[in-house]
């Protein structure tokens, strides 16, 4: 019989991962990972809640029950990376560093020394023959959240809840009467609760007040083609704001403005309207830390899907990589090295930001991705200190 070490977060879904593993024979063991239990001023850490819905459940579940303890280590490789990327005005994605770090680094290391054959969690994924695959909840799957996961952790790690729907699984908690069966999704930052991000960062970085400048195009305008400037309000700090974002921007008016650049050294935040947002978006960037996950038949240029924010619809791209000659749109260009790994999409990705992670599909296999690295932006914001 294998051992399986779970990771119970004292949620419904790795509450029911565990219930399945054990209906399918297995001797399931429950971990519970002490990751973060920091209370934030005004603001209580909702760790013990979790441990102790975690603990209940393995008790009716009859099954063991351990804590590991990885603050250290948490803080140090998932929070401190996350507060020097906000720091240098760049969006990072703390869920996927934790998964490559903690859940399927430093968990599955300490579980296989610990006894275990196999770690499972309450992912919203799937594995077949060496692969990764999307879960059968396209609404809930969480494979964005995975490609930083190595060889070794797709071999040794179970996703017992991937071929579920959230209500079934939902459905089965209830029916085994789980502590966690009516228990609310956790919200906001993955590790200290329905925190707000601003009420996070305040404590860590500095708040200071800048321009808020509404960049619109006009025939008539003199400024380089038709573009107008004009500063419409004050923010508290560019590190707040990510590309493409709408709410927060507090200036009034009768339409909504979005985030389409920021200055970090002038601490400028630059807005647009709508209509105008595809101005300032690339249609080709670059990437870093590329990984693949299985690079079983994967040849460049890639053709494939991409998503660059979790549940974000799937968008059709090209991969290139300087280790081949590069595709390009225009066969003129065909041939030449490409600088790193780019990617190219069919039309401007409106949104996309420097710091977060570009995940790449064939069908429903992921394949892996990398980290956005720059967005060129040759109408935007002109001075020095942009990303």
């Amino acid at each position: 019989m294998k051992k399986v070490f779970v990771g119970l977060s004292g949620g419904v879904d790795s509450s029911v991962a565990a219930l399945l593993l054990k209906q399918q024979g297995y001797e399931v063991i429950g971990v519970y990972m002490k990751n973060w239990t920091q209370d934030l001023p005004g603001l209580k850490c909702p760790w013990r809640e979790d441990f102790n819905d975690a603990k209940r459940v393995a008790v009716q579940l009859g099954i063991e029950f351990k804590v590991y303890d990885f603050q250290k280590e948490y803080k140090h490789k998932v929070v401190d990376y996350m507060l020097r990327e906000y720091k240098a005005g760049r969006t990072p994605n703390p869920d996927i560093m934790c998964n490559q770090e903690i859940k399927f680094g430093l968990f599955l290391e300490t579980a296989l020394e610990d006894g275990a054959d196999l770690i499972a969690t309450g992912h919203y994924a799937k594995t077949k023959n060496g692969q990764l695959l999307m879960a059968k909840d396209q609404n809930k799957d969480q494979t964005y959240f995975l490609y930083r996961a190595s060889k070794t952790a797709l071999q040794k790690t179970l996703y017992p809840i991937g071929d579920y729907l959230k209500s079934e699984v939902r459905t089965m908690a209830a029916k085994h009467k789980l502590v966690t069966a009516d228990k609310d999704e956790s919200m906001g930052l993955c590790f200290v609760g329905k925190v707000s991000l601003k009420d996070f960062l305040k404590p860590h970085i500095q708040e200071k007040q800048g321009d808020i400048i509404l960049v619109g195009f006009s025939a008539k305008g003199m400024k380089r083609g038709g573009r107008e400037e004009s500063v419409i309000g004050k923010h508290q700090g560019v590190h707040l704001f990510t590309f493409g974002q709408r709410h927060g921007i507090s200036v009034g008016g009768k339409e909504p403005y979005f985030v389409c650049d920021k200055n970090v050294r002038k601490n400028i935040l630059y807005v647009a309207r709508r209509k105008d947002l595809p101005r300032f978006f690339p249609a080709q960037i670059s990437l870093r830390n590329f990984s693949l996950i299985n690079s079983t038949g994967v040849k460049f240029p890639l053709m494939c899907s991409v998503r660059y924010r979790y549940r974000q619809s799937l968008q059709k791209a090209v991969v290139i990589s300087s280790d081949v000659a590069s595709w390009s749109p225009d066969p003129k260009r065909r041939g030449r090295k490409a600088s790193g790994v780019q990617v190219i999409f069919e039309k401007p990705a409106v949104g996309i930001t420097p710091g977060q992670s570009i995940v790449f599909y064939k069908g429903k296999q992921m394949l892996g991705g990398g980290i956005i690295k720059q967005i060129p932006r040759a109408n935007c914001a002109r001075d020095k200190g942009r990303l």
